[in-house]
């Protein structure tokens, strides 16, 4: 399955979730989509809401079916740390998010842009791959012809907030990965937990 390209709002209603984070999908109207939306909403079977707390997650972060299996595997594989805690961290690690969570794009989908356009470089070096997985310390930055790109200083002057496991210097336009998240700094409406089960029963 490839990567979502359609209406952010319309999907949003669908999962019942805001993909973008901000709520304002859900402000008005919280049914599914189409003409008698409401009248159409079902109770979901188990494997239903595994399957929506899956897709949840893979549209937050833009990601093809075959990124998020892959991403899965690599969570499942390690034994020190619990599969669902892990996989949102491989996530979160991703270039495009890192670009987002450092305050220099307005939504994934911009940063992922940005990404692959060439302007974003990881520790001095181009990096045009969005799906890129950063390791702690990196730093995230942009080419100097790029920095004076009008979008990111859009964002910036939108003073955006900065979660406590990246930093940014609005200055230099370029942050650091400094730490992997924890939990409670990650959304509380995702439940990880049914995303294994659903791969479990799958793979």
């Amino acid at each position: 399955m490839s990567r979502y390209t359609g209406p952010v709002w319309r999907l949003s209603r669908r999962l019942g979730y805001s993909i973008l984070g901000t709520g304002k999908e859900l402000a008005k109207r919280t049914t599914i989509p189409g003409q008698h939306g409401a009248a159409r909403q079902k109770k979901k079977t188990e494997y239903g809401t595994q399957m929506t707390e899956k897709q949840k997650l893979r549209f937050t972060y833009g990601v093809s079916e075959r990124q998020f299996q892959r991403l899965f595997l690599i969570a499942k594989a390690d034994k020190e740390k619990t599969t669902g805690l892990l996989l949102l961290q491989l996530l979160e690690s991703r270039l495009d998010n890192m670009v987002f969570r450092m305050g220099f794009a307005s939504t994934r989908r911009q940063a992922r842009q940005l990404v692959n356009h060439g302007h974003v470089t990881v520790n001095g070096k181009k990096v045009d791959i969005p799906s890129y997985l950063c390791a702690v310390g990196d730093v995230i930055s942009f080419k100097e012809a790029s920095k004076s790109l009008k979008v990111i200083h859009e964002v910036i002057d939108s003073k955006p907030s900065i979660p406590a496991y990246v930093t940014s210097d609005a200055n230099k336009i370029e942050g650091t990965f400094s730490r992997y998240p924890e939990r409670n700094e990650l959304s509380s409406e995702i439940a990880e937990a049914q995303v294994i089960e659903f791969y479990n029963r799958k793979l």
